[in-house]
């Protein structure tokens, strides 16, 4: 059964622009360890961290909240098989809240372009 589902499609190059403002406070604010590792491996890490921004923000829609409402961004973590398929992670508020949701299940899906990241989440119980 369907809990939520969330899309979030985000711009690459606002992604780009924070990091360059931010640097690092950014990163380590909003993504987890793991992430932050997976997305510097490669030559355009903000197309990668733009796609985990979105997955986040879309996590955060189908679970029906958004941010500022007691789960932070870095509670929610995509992680990567060793085939490549991604998944989400959840810790601390977010594992909590997902357990009360009684949520069995989190699908992602994440696609990019050269502009733009999107993901969709879909949470089953």
């Amino acid at each position: 059964m369907i809990s939520g589902m969330g899309v979030d499609l985000v711009e690459i190059d606002r992604i780009d622009k924070m990091i360059e403002r931010w640097g690092d406070r950014f990163v380590q604010k909003v993504f987890a360890d793991e992430e932050i590792s997976y997305c510097r491996k490669h030559v355009l890490p903000a197309m990668h961290y733009a796609a985990r921004f979105a997955a986040k923000e879309a996590c955060l829609k189908a679970l029906g909240i958004g941010l500022g409402m007691g789960v932070g961004l870095k509670e929610i973590w995509v992680s990567r098989s060793d085939k490549g398929v991604p998944s989400l992670i959840f810790a601390d508020k977010a594992r909590i809240l997902t357990e009360k949701q009684a949520i069995k299940g989190a699908h992602l899906s994440l696609t990019h372009t050269r502009r733009h990241a999107m993901a969709m989440v879909v949470l089953e119980k």
